[in-house]
């Protein structure tokens, strides 16, 4: 494992890190010199990444809070105080009718994505005001906002994902744990292969780059603020961070 790079020193938690956005990124903070726990719930796929990286796997089922907290402990047990949450775990059901969705796979989605990154979070805040910082990087997607999505759960679970982290935000905030929402943007992975060859893909290295900055503490200005891989190169979100702020800007918001 790499000791030298931007991010030398910091241990990082990767939730749904044995595949796709959540593999990338684990290398991608690896690369930067951090020391990188994955976790999901299949455990070969997480020994799989771990195992590339020099790091920790932890089989974890996030909608679960005991499964959480021992997640979160081993990590800290294993590699030290987390200076970085990444909560990437989700799933999605592409469905034509709600209503003909079991009740039971509808809330599925909710407990993974929203109850998962909620537990996750309060697991390692306590940790982190206690040492005096650290940050969170809760994955959502454009699906909260953006017209045409075919998954009412998904996208539902997206939205309240990113008003979660932006509330938690104005709590952590001034505590001095920056909390961010990213949108990786539409990345080909095996949740979203079935859109086929001829949707706008997004490259899958812009997501983990879009990370790495948030974690070397470049962007804390932007707490809060909805930032798309894709769309918001870093090297502009840090040049306009004060313009972003004072407008409102890279933000869902009613406008009359």
């Amino acid at each position: 494992m790499s000791s030298n790079g931007e991010l030398a020193g910091q241990v990082a938690l990767v939730t749904g890190g044995g595949r796709g956005i959540g593999r990338g990124i684990a290398l991608e903070l690896t690369a930067a010199g951090a020391r990188v726990a994955v976790a999901a719930r299949t455990s070969a796929q997480v020994e799989a990444t771990a195992a590339e990286i020099g790091g920790l796997a932890i089989e974890a089922d996030v909608s679960d809070r005991a499964s959480v907290e021992r997640m979160v402990g081993l990590t800290e047990e294993e590699l030290g105080p987390l200076d970085l949450l990444v909560c990437n775990a989700g799933v999605a059901v592409w469905e034509k009718a709600a209503w003909e969705l079991d009740p039971a796979d509808w809330w599925r989605v909710l407990e993974i994505n929203v109850l998962g990154v909620y537990l996750c979070c309060r697991a390692v805040v306590p940790g982190m005001l206690e040492r005096g910082g650290g940050r969170i990087v809760n994955v959502a997607s454009g699906a909260a906002y953006l017209p045409g999505s075919t998954g009412t759960a998904y996208s539902a679970s997206k939205a309240a994902v990113h008003r979660f982290s932006e509330v938690l935000a104005t709590q952590l905030d001034p505590l001095g744990i920056p909390v961010f929402s990213i949108s990786p943007g539409l990345v080909r992975t095996e949740m979203t292969e079935e859109f086929g060859d001829d949707a706008p893909w997004t490259p899958p290295e812009l997501a983990p780059r879009l990370v790495r900055a948030l974690a070397s503490g470049r962007l804390d200005a932007l707490a809060g603020r909805y930032l798309h891989a894709e769309h918001d190169p870093v090297e502009e979100l840090e040049r306009r961070a004060e313009e972003i702020v004072a407008g409102d800007l890279n933000a869902i918001r009613l406008r009359r």
